[in-house]
């Protein structure tokens, strides 16, 4: 199956990332890995051609997308800030640095703001522990949130 002539570049791009992973054992988890990392998110429009290419039904890629936290299947915003919810953050007051910083983004979680600066989402341990509360922003983490952190960090993506 062949994607629509207005997403030709889409489909060469993911055609390329599906052309990379599908010779692997188990290829679908690496070729959404490829997709994520190539678009930011999975296009919709690739399901059809990854369940072509490996054999596989439409329900059961898109399943899969749906089913693991880490794949989106829409655009994020330019920043991607993740805050921990696990217990160890929660028991060193992720709760308030979460409402202040859904306060001063005007966003919930899994939620985009109106200029695309940032999409807040929750993760459920960043395996920082010891340096609870955390985030991730872009990919970096950040651990001991305060306040005076979550200031800076707001001022970072609103930039």
């Amino acid at each position: 199956m062949s994607l629509q002539p207005a997403s030709t570049d889409i489909a060469t791009r993911a055609q390329s990332v599906i052309d990379e992973f599908k010779g692997l054992e188990g290829p679908l988890l690496p070729i959404l890995h490829g997709l994520q990392e190539e678009f930011g998110y999975v296009p919709s429009e690739t399901v059809p051609v990854i369940a072509d290419a490996l054999n596989l039904s439409r329900a059961e890629v898109h399943g899969v997308v749906t089913f693991y936290h880490d794949y989106r299947n829409h655009p994020a915003g330019r920043h991607v800030l993740k805050l921990c919810r696990a217990e160890a953050c929660q028991s060193m007051g992720a709760d308030a640095i979460a409402a202040q910083i859904s306060q001063a983004l005007g966003i919930g979680f899994h939620e985009t703001a109106k200029d695309n600066s940032v999409t807040l989402e929750p993760v459920f341990c960043l395996g920082l522990c010891a340096c609870a509360p955390a985030a991730m922003l872009d990919g970096e983490v950040i651990g001991r949130l305060d306040a005076d952190k979550v200031e800076e960090i707001v001022a970072e993506v609103r930039s």
